[in-house]
């Protein structure tokens, strides 16, 4: 059977997601998928990227990253999309990405697909929990599964998040991820999601080969 296909699609201001989406991406791969990982397009105007440093310096650092395209989701088994928090609920570049997918809805290629999701906030309870359960309400209409991490691994009951990992950043302008639970928080459910979507794709394969009746 071939590897499992996981895209990784982020965005990230000062760089806090992206780490994120890194650690997601080794737990991935160190379940044996095939990992892409994707920015979206940045659409905040210059002025507002000028006046924060550390958004200055992850920007140049990561211009050359591919930017995420309905081909990496045609092509993924399983999805994980990253954003910081704003004000509760989803940035507007993955969002804009996200109302991007409505002709992939339409054809029905964003179903049956598992899916997932990480974020960062400057404070401990600065909207973690519900931009990810704002960011799942898209899977339930793509007619995707969507994968928690839950408690189902011990640095779950250290970080404390079932809906996916999370990063406190401690300040809007902290350019580095130090948060050593959250990277480990990261690379479980990366694994997790490879994992399980693995399960279901060797299920759906089996199906497939076994006569009706048997």
């Amino acid at each position: 059977m071939e590897a499992v296909k996981i895209a990784i699609v982020y965005y990230s201001a000062t760089g806090n997601v992206h780490n994120l989406a890194t650690a997601y991406a080794q737990g991935a791969a160190n379940a044996g998928a095939e990992v892409r990982v994707r920015r979206v397009s940045e659409l905040a105007p210059e002025e507002a990227i000028a006046a924060n440093p550390a958004w200055i310096r992850h920007r140049d650092t990561t211009a050359g990253l591919p930017v995420a395209s309905h081909d990496d989701i045609r092509w993924a088994d399983g999805i994980a999309f990253g954003t910081p928090t704003r004000f509760g609920n989803v940035s507007s570049q993955l969002k804009q990405f996200l109302d991007s997918m409505g002709g992939l809805w339409t054809g029905g290629e964003l179903a049956g697909k598992t899916y997932s999701g990480f974020t960062s906030a400057s404070t401990l309870h600065g909207g973690h929990e519900s931009t990810l359960l704002a960011l799942y309400n898209s899977f339930y209409h793509f007619g995707g599964f969507v994968v928690s991490p839950g408690y189902t691994d011990p640095v779950q009951f250290v970080l404390g998040n079932p809906y996916g990992p999370s990063h406190t950043c401690g300040s809007p302008t902290e350019a580095a991820l130090e948060d050593v639970d959250a990277s480990a928080a990261a690379r479980y459910a990366g694994n997790r999601l490879a994992t399980v979507t693995a399960t279901l794709l060797a299920g759906a394969a089996l199906r497939a080969t076994t006569p009706a009746g048997v």
